[in-house]
């Protein structure tokens, strides 16, 4: 691609620019008190208490949700897609002895976890894949983060990150089987989904808070957000971008960060 099919901002003296920034500003700042109203919004959510005695097994044994919490207030699991099953002949690769190269880009912005556990709160992953899998991916990756499998459990379906119509009724960020046939999201009739959950505990009782899909994480995302403040942005065929900017497919470009550079 050259520069000259690529229709660039205009160009102005820097007077200009700062016109136009302060007036960018405004609308930022208001964005930014909608958000803030927003998140005071979802701290008052209505809870609901867990009723399920859910068994996680994680590379040092068994756990319980409330061991998950390691002993703090507040829990985030993130729905880690991970298949459980063994690859069929001639299959490997994602998602049979790799996590979802998407997670694992959420993965690769969390943060050091010393941070939330400052503000009493945990954050895990939780897949169905066997911990068998999830150790030797982990270590290939480089994470720290608690991972536990969740197979064999109904935590998985009970909070919609496995879709499965023989094991309870499809849906998926809100929507059931029949929206999500309409709209064509088909993909996520059957098989794992991301997601991320938020839990409380009040002593040993623990309350299920909050739980978003799909784009409801973008704002986890940090590699999103620094290059939404780029001119060429995410760069995916979604985005509102000029005419002849680089874009690809949003899941497209996305890779295990061990990949990139490869065919």
């Amino acid at each position: 691609m050259t520069t000259s099919t690529i229709a660039y901002p205009k160009i102005v003296s820097r007077d200009e620019w700062l016109a136009a920034r302060k007036k960018l500003l405004a609308k930022e700042k208001e964005l930014t008190h909608h958000r803030d109203a927003l998140n005071a919004e979802r701290r008052r959510l209505p809870m609901v208490e867990i009723d399920k005695d859910y068994v996680f097994e994680g590379l040092n044994g068994q756990a319980s949700l409330l061991d998950l919490f390691d002993g703090r207030r507040q829990l985030i699991v993130y729905h880690f897609m991970f298949e459980p099953d063994a690859p069929p002949p001639g299959k490997s690769g994602e998602p049979y002895d790799e996590g979802c190269s998407g997670c694992s880009f959420m993965v690769d912005n969390i943060g050091h976890l010393a941070h939330l556990h400052a503000r009493d709160t945990s954050l895990v992953l939780v897949s169905r894949a066997p911990v068998a899998k999830i150790g030797p991916f982990k270590a290939r990756m480089g994470w720290t983060v608690p991972w536990y499998s969740s197979f064999g459990s109904d935590f998985n379906y009970d909070f919609h990150a496995t879709t499965d119509e023989a094991a309870a009724p499809v849906e998926y960020n809100y929507q059931n089987k029949a929206t999500l046939e309409r709209k064509d999201q088909t993909y996520h009739l059957k098989g794992e989904q991301p997601g991320a959950s938020i839990f409380l505990r009040d002593d040993d009782r623990i309350f299920h808070a909050y739980s978003t899909y799909g784009r409801g994480m973008d704002l986890l995302v940090g590699t999103y957000n620094w290059l939404d403040h780029t001119p060429f942005g995410r760069q995916e065929d979604w985005e509102d971008s000029p005419e002849g900017w680089p874009q690809t497919p949003t899941h497209g470009w996305l890779r295990h960060h061990d990949k990139y550079g490869e065919p």
